[in-house]
This record gives C-alpha cells, sequence and structure tokens, in this order.
C-alpha cells in the first residue's frame, strides 16, 4: 500500500476529530452540489460508474449512502451484489457487473465490483489460481473497453488502520443494530490482514491505470474520509449548475359534490409515541 502522508492545510491540524457541526455543515454543501450534479447528469445523459473498494469496515457504505440520502435513487443507483449464483459462476466473470452498467443519465456506485476477484476470492480460494491471474492480466483491457464506450469509470479504495478495524469490529460486535454488518468474511478478512495487505498490493499494481486510476482514501477518520471523497468525486466530474424553474403551485380545484372531507380507514397505526 502506498506509505501514509501527513497533510496540512490552512495550518489545522488534521489529527483532531473532526466536530460534528462542521461536518454537518460541509456535507451540506456537497450534498447541494450532488443534486446540481444530478441535474446536469440526466440533462447530458453521462454514464458514470464509481467503484467502491477497502478494507473492511473502512467506511464503504457510510460514505455510499451520504452520497446518495439527497438525490434520486432512479439517478444515483447502488449496486451491492451478493455472491454468485451457480450459473453466474458458469457465466463469463464480468458478466453479471455489466447487467448492472449505467443508461444515459445515471451514476452506478458499486459497494464493491468485480475486484473481488483480485480480494476476497483469491485469499480465501473461492477462484483458482489460473482465474485470479486471467483477471488481473486482462482487467485494465476491460476497464479500458468500458471507458471507450463512453462511461466515465472513478475507483476508490477506503484505506484503515488495523487500529481502527479493531474498533470498528468491535462496534459492531457489541451494538445489535451492527450485528447485521459482521459477516464470517468479515472475521476471515482480521485475522488474513497481511494475506489482504499482499493481494491488494498486487491488485494496485495490476490495475493501476491511466485510463481508469485507483484513488486512495484516508479513511481512520470517517467523517473526513466522507467529505474528502465527495468533494474529489464532485472534483473529477465536469458539470454546470442547470437553471431551477420554480413551479407555480396555482389553486386547489373545489371540491365535488360527495367528496368525503377525509380519507376513510378501517385501520390506524396506534399512536404509541
Amino acid at each position: 500500500m502506498a506509505k501514509e502522508k501527513k497533510h496540512k492545510k490552512g495550518g489545522k491540524d488534521k489529527s483532531a476529530k473532526l466536530p460534528r457541526d462542521v461536518f454537518d455543515k460541509e456535507l451540506r454543501k456537497l450534498q447541494t452540489e450532488l443534486c446540481h450534479l444530478q441535474e446536469y447528469i440526466k440533462k447530458e445523459r453521462l454514464k458514470i460508474i464509481v467503484v467502491f473498494e477497502g478494507r473492511d469496515a473502512a467506511g464503504k457504505g457510510g460514505v455510499i449512502k451520504r452520497i446518495t440520502e439527497r438525490v434520486s435513487p432512479r439517478v444515483f443507483r447502488t449496486v451491492a451484489l451478493p455472491a454468485p449464483s451457480d450459473r453466474q459462476k458458469t457465466q463469463w466473470y464480468p458478466q453479471r457487473y455489466i447487467e448492472r452498467f449505467p443508461a444515459g443519465g445515471e451514476m452506478i456506485l458499486f459497494d464493491r465490483s468485480w475486484y473481488n476477484r483480485a480480494g476476497v476470492e483469491h485469499v480465501m480460494g473461492f477462484c483458482s489460481g489460473e482465474e485470479y491471474e486471467r483477471f488481473l492480466t486482462g482487467c485494465p483491457t476491460f476497464e479500458e473497453w468500458i471507458v471507450r464506450s463512453g462511461i466515465q469509470l472513478i475507483k476508490y479504495f477506503f484505506d484503515v488502520s488495523q487500529e481502527q478495524q479493531e474498533k470498528r469490529f468491535n462496534a459492531r460486535i457489541n451494538d445489535p443494530m451492527r450485528h447485521w454488518k459482521l459477516s464470517p468474511m468479515d472475521i476471515e478478512s482480521w485475522e488474513r490482514w497481511w494475506d489482504y495487505t499482499a493481494a491488494y498490493e498486487r491488485m494496485l499494481d495490476a490495475t493501476d491505470t491511466s485510463h481508469a486510476p485507483w484513488y486512495r482514501v484516508q479513511a481512520d477518520d470517517k467523517r473526513r474520509a466522507r467529505l474528502n471523497c465527495i468533494a474529489h468525486l464532485l472534483s473529477l466530474i465536469p458539470y454546470e449548475r442547470m437553471d431551477w424553474q420554480s413551479p407555480d403551485l396555482g389553486k386547489r380545484k373545489k371540491k365535488k359534490p360527495g367528496t368525503p372531507d377525509q380519507l376513510t380507514f378501517r385501520h390506524e397505526v396506534p399512536l404509541v409515541y
């Protein structure tokens, strides 16, 4: 993995935790820009793929949630595929991912992607050595084909330290609302940290290309990681703010005779709160 560098801007200490109020304020600005980007994507019929890879518990899902929570799911579509079925295992490896590629006016966010073959499948022995080597050799050509077809491809790797990963795994263990986030594969990834390190290093060496570069997101600080990633994503897509035509609601039509003042229901949700 690339050697971590410490950055300072404007004399501020980047090692201090970002205050919640600052995070919320900056996030709102970025989410507003995502809404402007959305209108441009629809107008220009852009096709964009954003790949999110990284260590388990590095915060991929958290940033995807912040990207999508204020925009339309018809434009910003999240794809998180389960393990392949028996039929899919017999297909050309990228086939099930290609089925989810964008049409004009869409951005697809892959919460893990075809890079499973270079990570979990290789480390856990879910693919053969020949399949693994074929993937690393063919992936740059596959991604060049994607880009040449008119799709903008953006790839992020969320990198987290061992200490932060342990802290987040323990939080999942101790919080019933986070139990679903902890899978047997997460435990394996914890035990095989260095196997994954070697696999990711090989992956980066083979697939970091000029037409589809990898961007590392330093993710020990979740708040900064989310803001930095969204700001960077916005910087990679040239867009213009579209003029907003405020609609005139006008006046409601008059009630027709016999129309009830309120809807009639047979069942109500109890007012417990």
